[in-house]
């Protein structure tokens, strides 16, 4: 077998002679034959480029623009890798992800060049082929200078020889929760086989158009959407930003099929004003991560379109799949070398119990880290040997998140590592008591974690986007069979947007540091009440002043509790 078959160099030049509709952006439209062209051009200009040496890296900070796909495509051809820059990130954060990744060239568009400025990446005003400081070259991709550089190379034809399935393709940031961001690696091989397994798994066909509106700089939108449209030479349509108002809109508009979603952005499209034809629309499946099941149930009620959920680290180190009879709750069975070990010890955790209201009885014990002790294709981080180390251990993978397993060997997301919550001497999943608040008919949006106990150990706190009512919550959680008698949260922070990253993932460490120091209304419940009350200054500098962490900010705010915002 050729090695370029499995190279996604390969299945870009397999567009060259597709004069079908392949790439859609806003009212642009590129045929399958324009978009291998255009990464054949980038391509020559990227080895032209290069400096002799240089670590092959393409920095890419974009909007997801056409421009995005065309330079993915053109760096797999060249042998080269993108990293993807996220557009949030501002001052010498972004300056160290660009400087980390030791990309000699930086492609980019005149909206996010007001990043740039001050970093020490560019002299004066960047410009299109201007060389920076720091050996950072920009390529604005908005302006004549570019378009007049890629002129010579608009006649290359795509050229897979240069590609190896080893090569590196992707730099991509996993979430930087705790320290700086990672770049995790991927391989053209590996984004080849995912891709593949993924046209394999929802019967993914040319005719399909998959809808790209999550950021293409976060591996979920290239991996789990762009991939499997390469590999079955489906259509693309991108939108430069993610809109919960214009999801509609543009599925119809460019007739998608699929799409992929991660963190709350289901959450934001039901939150959108209901119409009598949504269903009128022709998606067939939306395939992500966190939606939950209230929220998909939802969904597939008012869209006719199946969500499907699953497990994947980002890294590529585990992945659980859903199977038909999955339990309610559960995400999926655990594949050969899944297992769920305590972290302290290193050995198997027992079965998770429950009694006949589905309550877990014993996370304590069962809850413990995710761990792939079978082959993973996980490629490491660029430049990171400690956090490998992290990841790779006793030749397993440790995925940094916590679940529970039950009897049958289905297994529970519990959250991740740094979300554990232990009150009382008892480890709670976080994730489970969020999943029975996110019922509550005012949450738009819910986040559960732990804050500091005055005494010992940790307490639960919620934060909730929407409407609440402090007697109708109380009653609420009173009426949930499943919340356990150490779950109620005892802190309600409530918020009208929840805070969440550029990938729709909510800050979860921001609402840790922040605990209920913080600048929205906080309602608590004190020990030995079933009722709600707003969080005063007096109750801080009282009953919690012991606590560890939280600031009094919020409650020194208002000490007079009025009716929620």
């Amino acid at each position: 077998m050729d090695a370029t078959t499995g190279t996604v160099a390969g299945l870009v030049a397999a567009r060259w002679g597709d004069h079908r509709p392949g790439l859609w952006c806003e009212d642009r439209v590129l045929t399958h034959h324009e978009v291998a062209a255009g990464a054949a051009a980038r391509a020559a200009l990227l080895a032209d480029l290069l400096p002799p040496g240089a670590v092959p890296h393409v920095g890419v900070l974009l909007d997801n623009t056409e421009e995005f796909p065309l330079w993915l495509g053109a760096a797999a051809l060249a042998g080269a890798a993108v990293a993807g820059v996220n557009p949030t990130r501002r001052g010498s954060e972004l300056a160290r992800d660009i400087r980390h990744t030791e990309c000699p060239l930086l492609v980019t568009e005149r909206a996010h060049l007001p990043l740039l400025a001050g970093l020490g990446l560019a002299q004066g005003a960047p410009r299109a082929g201007g060389a920076g400081r720091g050996g950072v070259r920009l390529l604005v991709t908005d302006t004549p200078e570019y378009a007049a550089l890629l002129a010579p190379y608009r006649g290359a034809v795509p050229d897979q020889s240069r590609a190896a399935p080893a090569d590196r393709l992707l730099l991509y940031f996993t979430s930087g929760s705790t320290g700086a961001p990672k770049a995790a690696l991927c391989s053209q091989g590996r984004l080849t086989a995912a891709g593949r397994a993924l046209v394999r798994r929802f019967g993914v066909g040319a005719d399909d158009v998959h809808y790209i509106c999550m950021p293409l700089f976060h591996g979920n939108a290239v991996i789990a959407d762009w991939a499997p449209a390469l590999a079955a030479g489906a259509g693309v349509a991108l939108r430069r930003r993610f809109s919960a108002s214009g999801f509609l809109p543009d599925v119809r508009r460019y007739g998608a099929t699929y799409f992929t979603y991660v963190g709350r952005a289901v959450q934001y499209v039901l939150a959108t004003e209901p119409k009598p034809d949504d269903r009128d629309n022709p998606l067939r499946l939306g395939f992500g991560t966190e939606a939950g099941a209230v929220d998909a149930a939802a969904f597939e009620r008012r869209f006719g379109v199946r969500l499907v959920e699953g497990y994947g680290s980002s890294e590529g180190g585990a992945a659980i799949q859903w199977t038909p009879g999955t339990p309610a709750g559960a995400v999926g069975p655990a594949g050969p070398g899944l297992v769920v070990l305590d972290p302290a010890t290193g050995r198997e955790c027992p079965p998770a119990r429950f009694d006949g209201s589905g309550r877990l009885l014993n996370g304590d014990e069962a809850i413990g880290e995710l761990v792939n002790r079978a082959p993973n294709p996980f490629e490491g981080y660029w430049r990171n040997p400690a956090a490998e180390a992290e990841r790779r251990r006793a030749g397993a993978y440790w995925t940094g998140d916590l679940f529970y397993r039950d009897a049958q060997g289905y297994l529970y997301f519990a959250g991740r590592t740094d979300d554990r919550i232990r009150v009382d001497g008892e480890n709670l999943a976080a994730a489970v008591i969020e999943n029975i608040v996110a019922r509550y008919e005012g949450a738009d949006a819910v986040a559960v974690y732990g804050v500091p106990d005055p005494v010992t150990g940790d307490q639960v706190m919620a934060t909730v986007a929407g409407s609440f009512d402090p007697a109708g919550f109380a009653a609420f959680l009173r009426n949930q069979p499943d919340l356990g008698t150490k779950m109620a949260p005892r802190f309600v922070r409530v918020v009208e947007r929840m805070p969440v990253t550029a990938t729709n993932k909510i800050e979860r460490a921001r609402l840790r540091r922040e605990g209920f120091g913080c600048t929205d209304p906080v309602w608590w419940r004190p020990p030995g009440e079933e009722s709600y009350r707003r969080l005063t200054a007096e109750d801080v500098e009282g009953p919690l002043a012991s606590a560890k962490g939280p600031s009094s900010v919020c409650a020194a705010r208002d000490s007079n509790p009025g009716p929620a915002d």
